[in-house]
């Protein structure tokens, strides 16, 4: 099946971002839906990229969006909720209201992006939501193909999750750590950008769920350690016990920013781990962790900059 054009809910997201500059390099019309327009500013210079400004939970704006599409990516998700946001107003209505819009509008081919672990029988009320959002996709797609992302935890530049963790090494000496024993396999926000490109109208991707993991699985104690070694900062990181994990879950979920909550904290009991390697769809070898994260933290380092002001003054 020919995609020529694709709409993106929550287009001017992290992981958003870099599926529409990917999109734009390879010649596909793209329409970043998004609440607020000028969070796609960057993206505005893209030349095949539009940008439209609208709620997606509002079926009329759903509506307009899918106008003229080819294949739509549902990307919406939050990790916390708010008064304004719940997961099941997100990650289960979103879902079936875009299914439903899909199908209406002639939409060929419906990506959903969701998360390793999602499941009924899933210890937090994220993952649980994750779950009854893709059998809501499922259920209202009708004869609208749809293929399911399960994407590990997503790292890159822009992430809001190694670059916390750089924060705080470069703070505090020592790194108390409510679930330091949890397993994630992290996958480069590119790569994840790149299957869901490679699956965009490919009939092998219709009707599967594909899980999305890097090459190689990390304790979140060994990803905070390798963050410290990248800045050259020697740090300690110490486990805490359950009941201190939930004690700092606590205390992190009501301040400014909300690093962890307890949800999040009982996401972390299941593995986020793949059951094999990347799917064949993707075609490609995900790029590790260690190959990546000096990329960007190394280059906010002292001695890096310090290298770059030679590089500029030609010594």
């Amino acid at each position: 099946m020919d995609i020529g054009s694709i709409c993106l809910l929550g287009g001017s997201g992290f992981v958003g971002a870099a599926i529409a500059r990917q999109s734009a390099d390879r010649g596909l019309r793209v329409r970043v839906v998004t609440r607020r327009a000028q969070r796609a500013r960057a993206l505005t210079v893209l030349p095949t990229v539009e940008v439209m400004a609208g709620d997606p939970h509002e079926e009329a704006v759903l509506e307009r969006a899918f106008e003229g599409m080819d294949a739509a990516v549902n990307l919406v998700g939050i990790l916390h909720e708010t008064r304004g946001q719940s997961f099941t107003a997100t990650h289960t209505e979103l879902p079936r209201k875009t299914a439903h819009a899909c199908r209406a509008g002639g939409v060929r081919h419906l990506v959903h992006v969701s998360a390793l672990g999602a499941s009924e029988k899933a210890p937090s009320r994220y993952l649980r939501s994750k779950a009854a959002g893709e059998a809501a996709l499922r259920m209202e797609s009708g004869s609208v193909p749809w293929t399911i992302l399960r994407p590990s935890v997503i790292f890159g530049e822009d992430d809001r999750f190694l670059n916390v963790f750089a924060d705080l090494v470069r703070l505090f000496p020592v790194i108390p750590l409510a679930g330091a024993r949890a397993r994630f396999q992290p996958i480069w926000v590119e790569d994840v950008a790149r299957c869901c490109i490679a699956a965009l109208g490919n009939a092998q991707a219709f009707g599967q769920v594909l899980e999305l993991c890097g090459p190689r699985v990390y304790t979140l104690a060994e990803l905070v350690e390798a963050v410290a070694a990248i800045l050259g900062k020697r740090r300690a990181v110490v486990p805490l016990p359950g009941p201190f994990a939930e004690m700092q879950a606590f205390f992190l979920e009501h301040l400014p920013g909300r690093l962890m909550t307890r949800d999040n904290l009982r996401s972390m009991e299941v593995d986020n781990v793949c059951s094999g390697r990347l799917p064949g769809v993707c075609a490609f070898e995900p790029a590790a962790v260690e190959a990546v994260l000096p990329e960007y933290l190394g280059s906010r380092t002292i001695g890096a900059r310090y290298a770059r002001y030679r590089d500029l003054a030609g010594r």
